[in-house]
């Protein structure tokens, strides 16, 4: 659920902020001052899948009501930062069609699937992180955001300096024991290629990070248009927000053990302050927190162990996120089929346009009056869509729209028109444009149907 999403990790993102200021010197004036600089990475979560029509719901719990505030302006629609650029390098999860958005910030810089240039209807940290920003800075602030969903550490986003991926011994000896192969086993014969396919995958996502990085630095007023040249620019932090595809891989980290994530998440801090040239770069890895903190223990504290390691000390911290696990929430996403089914049921049709009754739709929906909806006899008027782009040539799904009423129908869903000449019949038939009207005393209703909308109003026959 998209508000599942936003409501857990606003306090979060926040955090986040809080932690990088308590590295930054405090500023007084922009003139003259290099560029704040920050970048944002990781997989889906870092991408960002919160719905702009889910804002409302934040602002029903009081915690969260004020940042709501800050996220909207006064007619609601949602806050653009002028002092805050994006540069969101982002596309399918595959990396096969990356693209570069850029901006101002504002809501729609979250997941973009295959299209990685257009504003969506998604927002990330980085809404909430920018905002923060540059109310704590109050200075030009740049955001390199690099995010595409289900990669993981381990392999898509490897760091160089960890060495090529290698099976953990547990694992090893199991394919040892079957080279006929299994469930999730290779055959002996196909392990060579198995291998070269990890291999080329093995830090792909993590050099396209790195390679855009230094893009958009190597000329930042190409992205903001504030920055100044003389002054230069100050790569300011490092936020880390991935974890999932390492969670759930077994293969990896088999019997729960994720000492090897640590391990990778070291060398990842390490090369990408080396690549970029930026050896104290404050880092805040955004620890899991899916399921809360009841819950996968062993690699939210496996993701946390770099921060601990003496070399970091200082510059790099670890940021729970699993404290702000809504419960509430996630206790009633099991019912969102149910919900669904509510929802879905009350318009169903058939492939050929007509009701489909099989559907126990009664359970949700009761009719009102009578007779009964299987009994009502309706009058009906059928038309062709004169738009070209109206035309179906199959009917494969519901779809609303708006057609051309033919000459003399264009008052028909007044009480007073007169439809006397149209067919009758029971339940319209929904097939090409459909308008129809079931007469019923003192009820007006409103239905969708077949191929187009469909509106009637009904009174005594």
């Amino acid at each position: 659920m998209p508000t599942t999403i936003l409501k857990r990790l606003l306090p979060t993102w926040l955090t986040w902020i809080a932690v990088i200021c308590c590295f930054l010197p405090t500023t007084i004036s922009a003139q003259g001052k290099p560029l704040k600089v920050f970048i944002l990475a990781g997989q889906s979560n870092m991408e960002g899948h919160a719905e702009i029509r889910t804002f409302d719901y934040i602002g029903k719990d009081p915690l969260t009501a004020p940042i709501l505030k800050e996220m909207r302006n006064p007619d609601g629609t949602p806050r653009v930062c002028d002092n805050v650029w994006m540069s969101y390098l982002t596309g399918p999860y595959d990396g096969s069609a990356n693209g570069e958005g850029l901006g101002k910030l504002t809501a729609g810089f979250g997941a973009r699937g295959d299209q990685p240039t257009k504003m969506c209807g998604k927002i990330g940290p980085e809404f909430t992180f920018g905002i923060y920003m540059e109310k704590e800075l109050k200075e030009p602030i740049l955001i390199i955001k690099c995010a595409w969903g289900g990669r993981s550490l381990n392999t898509e986003f490897r760091p160089p300096s960890a060495g090529p991926y290698k099976l953990p011994k547990q694992i090893q000896d199991v394919w040892d024991r079957h080279p006929q192969g299994a469930h999730g086993i290779p055959k002996l014969e196909d392990r060579k290629k198995w291998q070269d396919e990890k291999d080329a995958a093995s830090g792909v996502f993590y050099r396209m990070m790195v390679e855009h990085v230094k893009k958009v630095l190597a000329d930042p007023k190409r992205v903001c248009p504030e920055y100044d040249e003389k002054a230069g620019y100050e790569l300011a932090g490092f936020v880390w927000f991935q974890g999932f595809n390492d969670l759930v891989d077994g293969t990896t980290y088999p019997g729960g053990n994720y000492d090897e994530y640590s391990r990778l998440l070291a060398h990842f801090i390490r090369d990408v302050r080396k690549d970029l040239s930026a050896p104290q770069m404050p880092f805040v890895i955004g620890v899991l927190g899916v399921g809360g903190e009841s819950e996968n223990e062993a690699f939210r504290k496996a993701m946390a162990a770099p921060a601990d390691l003496p070399e970091f000390k200082g510059n790099v911290i670890a940021v729970a996120t699993a404290p702000f696990w809504d419960h509430d929430i996630a206790s009633a996403e099991p019912k969102k089929g149910e919900y669904d089914n509510i929802v879905g049921t009350a318009h169903t049709l058939k492939a050929d346009g007509t009701f489909n009754s099989e559907w126990k739709w009664e359970n949700y929906w009761k009719p009102l009056g009578s007779p009964l909806p299987e009994e009502r006899i309706w009058r009906f008027a059928t038309m062709d869509a004169t738009e070209k782009k109206d035309k179906l040539e199959n009917y494969d799904a519901r779809r609303f729209r708006d057609i051309t009423m033919p000459a003399g129908l264009e008052n028909w869903y007044k009480p007073d028109f007169d439809d006397r000449q149209w067919a009758a019949g029971r339940q319209s038939p929904g097939w090409k444009g459909c308008l129809g009207s079931q007469r019923n005393q003192a009820e007006s209703i409103s239905r969708r149907m077949g191929s187009g909308r469909i509106s009637a109003d009904a009174h005594q026959v």
